[in-house]
C-alpha cells in the first residue's frame, strides 16, 4: 500500500462563481492516471472540505496511489459565491474535475462524496452534457429522498454506496429500497450500529473502502 503523501497542497479553482478553496494530494504511488474529487456534507449544516469523514475517504484513495482533491463549495470557507441547493455545488465539482485533469492530466476520474456531497457527486457522474471520465462512484450516506425528489439518471460506472443502520439523517431503509430499483444496482454495504457521521466508526468505513475498491 502506498504511503499517505507527506503534504497535502493547498489550491485555488477557477470556479463559475469564482475562486474555490481546496486540497490537493498526489501520493508517492501516483501513476498520472487515476485522481478522486471528494465532496463535503451540506453547507448550510457546518460542511466543509475538512469533514472527517471525507478527510478519510481521501486518505484511504491516497493510500491506494490515487489523487485526490477536496475542496470547499461555494460560499464555505474562502470559496466565492453563496449556497444553491445542489446546482452550482455540482458544477463546482465539475471544476474541481477540470483542475484535475488540467494539472495532473489524468484519464480516469473517480469521484465520491458524504450526505450531500454524496448527491452532488451522484449527480455529476450522471450528467449527458460533456460527460467526464468518471470510471468509480463513492456514496457515504447518500440522501436518496434528495435523488428522488430531482429526479434521476443511473450513473455509468461501478458504484459503491456505504450506510449505516442508526443513521438518524439518513434512513437504511430508504437506501436499500432505492438502491434495489437502480438498473444495475449499486455494491450497497451496510454498517450494522453505524451513526451518519461514523462516530468512533471511521475505521470500518476504512475498511470497506479498501477492501472493495483495492482491485
Amino acid at each position: 500500500m502506498a504511503e499517505r503523501p507527506a503534504t497535502v497542497q493547498p489550491i485555488s479553482i477557477d470556479g463559475p462563481a469564482g475562486m474555490l478553496e481546496g486540497l490537493a494530494a498526489a501520493p508517492q504511488a501516483f501513476d498520472g492516471r487515476r485522481a478522486a474529487i471528494v465532496c463535503h456534507p451540506h453547507p448550510l449544516h457546518g460542511g466543509t472540505m475538512h469533514n472527517k469523514v471525507a478527510h478519510t475517504v481521501a486518505r484511504v484513495f491516497e493510500e491506494m496511489g490515487i489523487a485526490t482533491v477536496r475542496f470547499n463549495f461555494r460560499g464555505v470557507g474562502a470559496s466565492a459565491g453563496v449556497f444553491d441547493d445542489g446546482t452550482g455545488e455540482t458544477t463546482d465539482a465539475r471544476a474541481a474535475c477540470d483542475w484535475a485533469q488540467v494539472t495532473w492530466g489524468v484519464s480516469e476520474l473517480w469521484l465520491a462524496g458524504f450526505s450531500f456531497g454524496a448527491y452532488v457527486a451522484a449527480r455529476l457522474s450522471a450528467e449527458s452534457r460533456s460527460p467526464l471520465p468518471v470510471t468509480q462512484l463513492v456514496s457515504v450516506a447518500p440522501p436518496v429522498r434528495r435523488f428522488l425528489a430531482e429526479g434521476w439518471t443511473n450513473p455509468r460506472c461501478p458504484w459503491l454506496i456505504v450506510q449505516g443502520t442508526a443513521d438518524d439523517l439518513v434512513d437504511v431503509n430508504d437506501v436499500r429500497r432505492w438502491a434495489e430499483a437502480q438498473d444495475p444496482p449499486p455494491d450497497l454495504v451496510v454498517l450494522e450500529g453505524v451513526g451518519h457521521y461514523f462516530h468512533g466508526r471511521l475505521h470500518e468505513l476504512k475498511d470497506v473502502l479498501r477492501g472493495r475498491l483495492a482491485s
